[in-house]
């Protein structure tokens, strides 16, 4: 060990200090350092110090068995020793240890200024007093045994003042707390009374529309029995309206019937008056003529006028004797369950532009699709070859129609124009012009002699294919008519409009039979199924109705919705209702059991459905400008 001379006894407490070793008298030590500086010299040897215990009691370890009386040694003695002992140990677990807390070393005057100057930031001052006051040390000159230590009041005063310092900034931010909390409660207190009044208004609200339900309802109930008398009158009136329309047919038979014999007798008549006429008048030059044969004479003239003009425009004659519906006997005998596991079999891109309709020949295996691009093309199935291309129109076309017997094709364009085509050439025959605004949609007559159109322009038109007119103007819709279609073997038509009606017209005097209610939007398609039982429509929001043609009324609704439905079709058997609608799927619907089957494959809106002949093929067109086969 280095043996230094003149080393204080202050060194070596700061030594253990710094060690972290607590003596065991601060006393002890001071008697030590000075009988050694009495012997002239300072000795620092290395001394193990271990921990001190905190209590030199040496406990025993108590085994833990359990303190039961052994049998056969019951003795009163033994057991009140026994359970004093147990006294005892509960005392003694149940007193508070109290460990000596460590000897608190004080602060000496050299270290406290050396922590003030720290604390204060005073590096330079620092310096020149350690190099001062080491050099007075070792100089001698300082006694340490002057030297005190600092008196705890000044230690207590800094650590309250740090405390105080920490509260002060506790209470700054408790008050600043306090304050965001009152802002919270005004504000949650006001937002309280809003709500209270705001669940007071709603509650008044509610307790009148209770009392104005409940009297509505009393006043629905009073109303009841009239309106069940009124559907009953409304049901007698329908079937008389049928009744008197059949006999009105049969009464117009033997009109014509009259007519046609009137036209003989006076062809009759005017091939034998050239002989009497001559010498009659010859005789009655000189004769006055009497206001009975004025009249008479005026009548044939004006009989004679309107039959030269009626061989001059060749006017058609609607059917008066219809055939009976084939339909009716196809789907009876069709026992082949229907099909809805359709697959995407091709993609077929005919339009440089969206497809708006495609539609099958009646009779062959032949589609026909049209386009926004002014274009219609026949396709032969199945490979779907374009066997002929129409263009004619001058802006799109929105619908086509073939006529029944196949040789003629019908289109509605966007150019307000309906025009006739001859698919053996290729070539327009005939350009209906008439209407306001575009056409939207056309349709054949099943004898084949007209062809009825519905426009924008809320009117519906019927022209007539030999005279080349238009025979009668459907008024009565308020708004664009989107489609029309002619009953099956009938003079009955039916028309969609986006007045949210369905209207029923007699085609022969252009009177409006019948409208049907219950959409709540704009209505896009409307058809008849082949059997001509039912009606099927769709609507702007994706709604499909079906509605009995026979009684009139809605039988179920079906939403599909929100994407608008853009047409409707049935299959052959009418027992599947196909609808394209505008987020790309195609929705089949079972009639019979109600179910709805999806087909996905349209990437982009889809316009038009249609199903084959036999039901196994189904088309559709799409925006993109393709026609899809499913299969």
């Amino acid at each position: 060990m280095a043996a230094q001379r003149g080393m204080p006894s202050s060194a070596v407490r700061v030594l253990e200090e710094a060690l972290g070793m607590g003596l065991t008298a601060a006393g002890d030590a001071r008697d030590t350092a000075d009988a050694v500086a009495a012997e002239g010299a300072y000795y620092l040897e290395q001394v193990t110090i271990t921990e001190a215990s905190e209590d030199d009691y040496e406990y025993e370890e108590i085994p833990d068995d359990n303190f039961s009386i052994p049998e056969g040694e019951e003795d009163l003695a033994k057991a009140i020793q026994m359970a004093q002992e147990q006294a005892t140990d509960t005392e003694i677990l149940e007193q508070k240890t109290v460990l000596p807390s460590k000897h608190a070393v004080p602060e000496v005057i050299e270290d406290f200024l050396c922590n003030f100057l720290i604390k204060m930031g005073m590096t330079r001052t620092l310096d020149c007093f350690q190099s001062e006051w080491y050099e007075l040390i070792q100089k001698g000159v300082t006694e340490l045994r002057t030297v005190e230590n600092v008196p705890d009041v000044y230690t207590q005063i800094m650590l309250l003042e740090n405390e105080n310092k920490n509260l002060k900034k506790d209470l700054k931010h408790y008050k600043q707390a306090a304050d965001k909390a009152r802002e919270d409660l005004l504000k949650i207190q006001k937002q309280r009374d809003f709500h209270r009044m705001h669940h007071k208004r709603i509650v008044q609200e509610k307790n009148k529309l209770i009392n104005d339900l409940k009297g509505l309802k009393l006043h629905y109930a009073s109303y009841e029995p009239t309106i069940r008398v009124l559907h009953e009158k409304h049901h007698t009136l329908l079937k008389e309206k049928m009744l008197t329309s059949l006999e009105r047919d049969k009464v117009v038979g033997q009109i014509s019937g009259l007519q046609e014999t009137l036209k003989k007798l006076q062809r009759g008549h005017s091939y034998h008056a050239p002989q009497i006429k001559v010498d009659h008048s010859r005789e009655k030059e000189n004769a006055p003529e009497g206001p009975t044969q004025k009249g008479l004479r005026e009548a044939r003239e004006q009989n004679k006028c309107k039959t030269k003009m009626k061989g001059n425009t060749k006017d058609s004659e609607f059917p008066i004797d219809m055939q009976p519906n084939p339909n009716l006997n196809v789907s009876k005998e069709s026992l082949s369950p229907a099909k809805f596991d359709y697959k995407l079999k091709n993609i077929f891109r005919l339009h440089e532009l969206p497809v708006s309709c495609v539609s099958m020949h009646p009779h062959k295996d032949i589609l026909v699709s049209c386009g926004e691009d002014r274009l219609w093309k026949v396709l032969g199935l199945p490979k779907c070859n374009v066997l002929l291309t129409g263009f004619g129109h001058t802006d799109w076309l929105s619908d086509c129609c073939f006529h029944p017997s196949g040789n003629k094709l019908a289109t509605s364009s966007g150019d307000t124009t309906v025009k006739l085509w001859d698919l053996c050439k290729g070539d327009c025959i005939l350009t209906f012009e008439g209407h306001s605004r575009a056409v939207w949609s056309c349709t054949w007559h099943s004898c084949g002699n007209f062809v009825a159109s519905s426009s924008l322009d809320k009117t519906s038109k019927i022209w007539d294919v030999n005279s080349e007119r238009c025979r009668c103007t459907l008024y009565g819709h308020t708004d664009s008519v989107n489609s029309i279609e002619f009953f099956p073997f009938s003079n009955t038509l039916l028309t969609s409009s986006a007045d949210k009606t369905l209207s029923i017209w007699d085609a022969r005097t252009g009177i409006c039979e019948q409208s049907l209610y219950g959409h709540m939007h704009s209505i896009n398609d409307a058809i008849f199924d082949p059997r001509g039982h039912m009606i099927a429509s769709c609507d702007a929001c994706g709604v499909t109705k079906l509605w009995d043609f026979r009684k009139l009324l809605p039988i179920v609704s079906i939403d599909i919705g929100p994407s608008p439905g853009n047409e409707v079709n049935f299959d052959s058997s009418g027992r599947v209702l196909a609808q394209a609608s505008g987020n790309g799927v195609i929705h089949l619907l079972d009639l019979k059991s109600g179910e709805i089957h999806k087909l996905m494959g349209h990437e982009n809106e889809a316009h038009t459905v249609v199903f084959s002949h036999d039901g196994e093929i189904l088309f559709s067109g799409g925006s993109d400008g393709t026609v899809r086969t499913w299969s």
